[in-house]
């Protein structure tokens, strides 16, 4: 039996998340929205498609009156809009208007890339998320948030856009390679430091459950994530306020992921930017020097980095100014008060980011 989570919009039920460990549920969630005998496009990219995309469209097939599937190629540096217009030509050669349904299949890359093309094509076709990856599952799919990257900066070009459904098989993370699984536990991490210090500890407590994918403490771990997540997107849908609070660590991450020229994983460069972020706060004196280096030491057994090498630390600050998350000449910072609790700052200086990245730079002195 699923579990469900209902996410409201302006204080209106909007769309459930749905957690499950298969696909059974999906025709019948499908058909209560209204879209059997509609056509549906399952957008994947290369990587799912092999893994999942036969299995979803014979599901599809059976409510469906066509279904196709189109799959971008996989990778961080596809996220762009000239493979938006290739899914707008598929949409468009196979007569998709207004009541048809756009089905995303994939991680975060998916999911804003389907999400996008949702918002956008006929100004407006309905659409769900099916993601993938813990990433996905646990952040990206929730909160309406879609968009690509433009010429190397991070979803530069996007919309707020909300599907009718978010839908998790938690089984699909047995397939998931090690380090993407990794890279979503930072945003699960995140959840915790930001909003709910009890969670934080729990993940520790639950370590070995974790890296075993015991499918009940991963149940628990991703509906759990989901709900920080949703509690704080219902009040600020549109990233007005405290929404901003979820870009804890990713400030200076993705500063970092521009300059290595997205060589890691968003979730390394985000759990980077975490401990650069616990760092500045343990320096305004809000952390404890012990809670800190817990913060920082707690990423590496879940095979997250706390240091990188070659950084051009000017290069960061000057990418940090060109984000969308920058406001003028100040950058929205996230600050850790406490375990569990976090603060908008505005007032984190140039030099305070630079001794943050040496913090988190390493360098081997070879004399």
């Amino acid at each position: 039996m699923s579990e469900v989570l209902n996410v409201k919009y302006n204080n209106q039920p909007c769309y459930d998340i749905v957690f499950d460990y298969s696909f059974d549920e999906l025709t019948d969630r499908i058909s209560e929205l209204g879209y059997a005998g509609r056509k549906i496009a399952i957008i994947t990219d290369t990587n799912v498609k092999g893994l999942y995309a036969d299995q979803l469209l014979s599901i599809i097939d059976t409510v469906a009156s066509k279904s196709l599937v189109y799959a971008i190629p996989a990778g961080e540096e596809n996220k762009n809009l000239t493979e938006i217009e290739k899914i707008y030509e598929v949409l468009i050669e196979n007569h998709f208007d207004r009541h048809d349904l756009i089905v995303a299949l994939g991680g975060g890359v998916v999911g804003d890339m389907a999400g996008f093309c949702a918002a956008t094509y006929l100004r407006g076709i309905d659409f769900i998320q099916i993601p993938t990856t813990l990433l996905a599952q646990t952040d990206s799919s929730i909160g309406g948030k879609t968009g690509v990257d433009f010429k190397g900066y991070k979803n530069m070009v996007g919309a707020f856009y909300m599907p009718k459904l978010v839908y998790m098989n938690i089984n699909v993370l047995n397939t998931l390679p090690g380090d993407q699984f990794a890279s979503g536990f930072a945003e699960v991490m995140k959840h915790g430091l930001i909003k709910d210090a009890d969670f934080y500890m729990w993940l520790i407590d639950n370590m070995y459950e974790i890296e075993e994918k015991d499918p009940d403490t991963l149940l628990y771990m991703v509906k759990t994530s989901c709900n920080i997540k949703r509690l704080v997107v219902e009040k600020d849908p549109t990233e007005k306020g405290n929404r901003a609070l979820l870009n804890f660590g990713h400030t200076i991450g993705h500063a970092i992921e521009k300059h290595k020229d997205f060589s890691l994983a968003h979730g390394e460069c985000v759990a980077l930017g975490a401990v650069a972020a616990a760092f500045i706060s343990w320096k305004r004196q809000m952390l404890s020097m012990e809670e800190y280096y817990e913060i920082r030491d707690m990423f590496v057994p879940f095979g997250l980095p706390i240091s990188v090498t070659d950084i051009d630390t000017d290069e960061v600050v000057r990418l940090m100014h060109s984000d969308k998350k920058s406001d003028g000449n100040s950058i929205k910072f996230v600050l850790l008060k406490r375990l569990g609790k976090a603060v908008l700052d505005s007032t984190v200086t140039d030099d305070e980011v630079r001794e943050a990245i040496k913090e988190i730079t390493w360098t081997e002195d070879f004399e």
